[in-house]
């Protein structure tokens, strides 16, 4: 799950309203292709150089979280919009209810460059409905000036030395995974009574829990509030991009993994403008320019070279676990853990 694309402000494209004979002559002139995620998804230059090379204007269109996009797309029956890029867990549920396309893979040229690490995922596992767009993957960051213990993993976290020093993000399904990695469960447990013991474990982390915020988190450790913090990736680029001493850690237990992936949904007014600026964005050189400006980690091989170095992935990482969706009795329980978590860090 990667929430908190910066801070989301809703900004909904104005309609251009135009009248007459003027409207015919613009309709002939351009098409248009309807582009559907969070704000600030895409550096404008990208987006201007496609419309450049294809003559298609691009209607940006934001949503603010994942259940507002599968709510307007259910409602518009997989119509309205020609790309839409949204998380890993909610994509399992646009394919589930047929509200995306089967991509015709001979119209994708450079479909090659997708690093296969971020392909075969569970929401998608043959690949046919979607195509990554950056990855994120929670990970710790402390400052080691403040730091005496060398950090390897989660379970580090619950040392006594780090009292009141470590500042984490707000997603609750991400806070009880690395929780249940770190006493070598899975992230998705189903089981309540397990989910129950998670719960307790995590009010042992409460007493070296500073802050919980989801958006800025890295501000806390540049500013010297926290010493150590879990970060979204965008905040891990935006705190190495402050303060390159850092230290970056790759929890020894496993990442929690989450992709970000675009499709076309199963009514788009125009799939062949869709088609082509997937491809335009799976290029090398455009999507270095994309991975650079928006700071999740580039899920394009070949552009791998071009971007900030910080942005790949190390080879030597051990695989990633999604957060899934998970029961309702099991959402539930994770819920009430945060909750009781949440007061205990109060």
């Amino acid at each position: 799950m990667m929430h908190s694309k910066k801070s989301v402000v809703l900004g909904l494209c104005a309609a251009l309203a135009v009248t007459g004979v003027s409207a015919v002559a613009a309709n002939a002139a351009e098409k248009e292709m309807v582009l559907y995620t969070w704000e600030g998804m895409f550096p404008q230059e990208v987006l201007d150089g496609f419309e450049e090379e294809t003559g298609v204007k691009i209607i940006y269109s934001n949503f603010d979280t994942d259940e507002t996009m599968l709510e307007k797309l259910s409602m518009a029956k997989g119509g309205d919009y020609d790309v839409v890029i949204a998380d890993d867990y909610i994509l399992e549920q646009v394919i589930a209810q047929g509200l995306a396309e089967k991509l015709d893979t001979a119209a994708l040229s450079n479909l090659g460059n997708v690093n296969p690490l971020y392909q075969g995922q569970f929401y998608d596992p043959a690949d046919e409905y979607t195509v990554p767009y950056g990855a994120g993957i929670p990970l710790i960051v402390y400052d080691p000036e403040m730091v005496d213990l060398d950090i390897k993993g989660y379970k580090d976290l619950w040392d006594p030395s780090l009292e009141d020093r470590i500042a984490i993000i707000g997603n609750y399904r991400v806070i009880a995974g690395f929780t249940q990695l770190s006493m070598g469960m899975t992230m998705n447990e189903e089981d309540t009574e397990v989910i129950a013991k998670t719960g307790e474990r995590l009010k042992e982390l409460a007493p070296n829990i500073r802050m919980i915020q989801d958006d800025n988190t890295q501000n806390a450790l540049l500013n010297g509030e926290a010493d150590v913090a879990l970060l979204y990736t965008s905040q891990v680029t935006a705190a190495l991009a402050e303060n390159p001493d850092l230290k970056v850690v790759y929890p020894e237990e496993g990442l929690g993994f989450g992709v970000m992936g675009m499709f076309i949904p199963s009514d788009a007014p125009d799939k062949e403008a869709a088609y082509q600026f997937i491809d335009y964005i799976l290029s090398p050189e455009i999507a270095a320019e994309c991975f650079n400006y928006i700071g999740y980690y580039c899920t394009n091989a070949a552009a791998d070279d071009l971007v900030n170095p910080d942005l790949v992935v190390p080879e030597d990482v051990t695989s990633g676990e999604a957060v899934r969706n998970v029961s309702a009795e099991a959402e539930e329980a994770y819920n009430r853990i945060w909750t009781e978590f949440k007061a205990a860090c109060d």
